[in-house]
């Protein structure tokens, strides 16, 4: 019995790449019947962001903006870092779109009309008018000038594809297929920040920690002891769930019927 207890206690640890360390209980404070296909989160002015039948939209309460476009396929990518300044990315269509806090549109880029060829596969809001775009052409990271239409590049490039990436106004953060974390800066400093455990979904908190699932359990890990691999369960209430999200303390569980808010400070 001893034996195989150990036995599963080996696999676990080396199926999930993770140690225990001490969990963290958030505190449950609000509750949202949820009816959309995707929870974005939501900003400082209270507003939640969601996707139903590829319509992007904004709402609080009976209050609610919608944003439509058939013609460029399936939203991609959305980064609402600036809620006055929301980034639409249409991978297919290679082509981003920029709304206002009513989801108007103010800009339309296409980089497959731009005077050096690009075609993007990840794209984030960046600082003064620019965008984070990675040309897969080169398989480097660049910034475009959206209101000059100019475009430079400032990474060398990556050996590995991208897996995932999230973006500030000042770095790009991405995880290559084998798992290895980085960041790159806006004036193109690259940094390798370490090994990610294998996840089903991840939310980069800074250039140290992290919040990740796995088989639909929650985990925090901070990288700055580099020599422990331990992480700290956050133990939710739900039993499964389908995403999560994390801002300013807020922890959002995402299950198909509703979304749970809870309050957490990371130490």
């Amino acid at each position: 019995m001893l034996s195989k207890t150990l036995i599963f206690l080996f696999f676990s640890s080396f199926s999930f790449s993770i140690v225990a360390a001490q969990n963290l209980t958030p505190t449950s404070f609000s509750q949202l019947v949820f009816n959309g296909e995707e929870f974005l989160g939501y900003d400082s002015f209270g507003y939640y962001y969601q996707i139903k039948n590829n319509v992007f939209s904004k709402i609080k309460e009976t209050e609610i903006f919608e944003y439509k476009n058939v013609s460029l396929g399936k939203i991609t990518k959305v980064d609402l870092q600036n809620p006055l300044k929301i980034v639409l990315f249409y991978e297919d269509f290679n082509t981003v779109i920029l709304l206002d806090n009513q989801l108007n549109e103010t800009s339309r880029i296409n980089f497959s009309q731009n005077a050096e060829p690009i075609v993007a596969t990840a794209v984030g809001m960046s600082s003064q008018n620019q965008l984070w775009v990675y040309n897969s052409l080169n398989q480097q990271i660049g910034l475009f000038d959206y209101l000059k239409n100019e475009y430079k590049t400032v990474s060398t490039p990556f050996a590995e594809n991208i897996k995932y990436y999230q973006t500030d106004f000042n770095t790009f953060y991405w995880i290559d297929e084998k798992n290895n974390w980085f960041s790159c800066t806006i004036f193109g400093k690259t940094t390798t920040l370490g090994k990610i455990p294998r996840f089903d979904e991840v939310a980069l908190l800074n250039s140290n920690q992290f919040l990740f699932s796995k088989a639909n359990l929650l985990y925090l890990k901070d990288n700055r002891d580099v020599n422990s691999e331990a992480v700290s369960e956050i133990k939710i209430s739900e039993k499964t769930f389908t995403k999560f999200r994390y801002k300013d303390q807020i922890l959002s569980i995402f299950t198909p019927k509703e979304i749970t808010n809870y309050k957490i400070v990371i130490p």
